[in-house]
């Protein structure tokens, strides 16, 4: 396979009220019949995420066995913005459904990250046909902090960065999303400092975290609903995680009626980046059978 780069593999589409830019490459396997169904990769919301800072490392090898999709959700990357007149989660798993629609796509597996994993649960809640496989990592939503403080350490350091953004408060914030320091590079950290202070960034961060906590918005928390996904789910957490806890893990597998509980050590909220190669192997063997 050639080389994936951001551009060759960048495209755009028109999805019902959304203008959405992804990243495709592969196809499925014709020795693996399990692989006719595409691989969706959903971000987090981290401030600088998009679906390539996530997920460019996995791109190729999952390419090599799968139709392969990157998405950058509806407010980020470049995808189009959206008055939130709702919960930020519900209107992404609105985005997914149309998405899958305007490219004739009938079901997907999801590997979600943090707000991802938030997104692919309502998008398994509100259009169960297009769901068939989820993997998520360090899932947003799923779980009551009964024994972890509010906000945790990675939620403080990420609104210390919206009210005071630089390269310190961004790699002050990378630090708590990581338990494998050697992913972390400056030019890792300068590159999401940069995308997260692009004109209209943080506003459009505020935005979106405003939508779920809105009271007009009546949003009801994912993890009183979680009992009602039917996909099988393999859930994957960092031991070190200091965004979302591991402790949490325990309450999200314990809601999920057919899931599986990984988890890393030496690993935070980046298990795709952290244990890149354990990490690949776990979730493509998980789609597969």
């Amino acid at each position: 396979m050639s080389a994936l780069d951001f551009e060759s593999t960048s495209k755009t589409l028109t999805a019902g009220r959304f203008e959405l830019h992804f990243h495709e490459a592969g196809e499925q396997s014709v020795a693996e019949p399990e692989s006719a169904v595409p691989v969706l990769f959903l971000h987090g919301s981290g401030p600088g995420v998009t679906a390539w800072s996530n997920f460019a490392g996995n791109l190729p090898v999952f390419a090599e066995r799968f139709h392969t999709i990157l998405l950058d959700m509806p407010g980020f990357g470049k995808s189009s913005d959206l008055d939130w007149e709702k919960a930020y989660p519900l209107i992404a798993a609105e985005a997914i459904d149309a998405f899958c629609e305007a490219k004739g796509i009938e079901k997907v597996d999801i590997i979600g990250n943090s707000m991802g994993g938030n997104v692919a649960c309502e998008t398994a809640l509100a259009y169960p046909g297009r769901v068939r496989k989820m993997a998520l990592m360090g899932p947003g939503g799923l779980a009551a902090p009964l024994f972890t403080p509010e906000p945790s350490e990675g939620s403080r350091r990420l609104f210390d960065f919206l009210a005071s953004p630089s390269d310190e408060s961004m790699a002050a914030w990378v630090d708590t999303m990581v338990g494998n320091k050697k992913v972390v590079s400056d030019e890792l950290i300068r590159t999401r400092t940069e995308a997260a202070t692009a004109p209209g960034a943080v506003e459009r961060m505020y935005a979106i975290f405003g939508s779920i906590l809105k009271p007009e918005n009546a949003y009801t928390p994912l993890y009183a609903r979680a009992s009602q996904i039917r996909q099988e789910t393999l859930l994957i957490w960092g031991r070190d995680d200091r965004m979302l806890p591991y402790e949490q893990a325990h309450f999200a597998f314990r809601q999920l009626p057919r899931a599986e509980l990984h988890a890393f050590s030496r690993c935070g909220h980046w298990a795709m980046i952290e244990q890149k190669d354990k990490f690949e192997r776990l979730v493509i063997d998980f789609l597969l059978n």
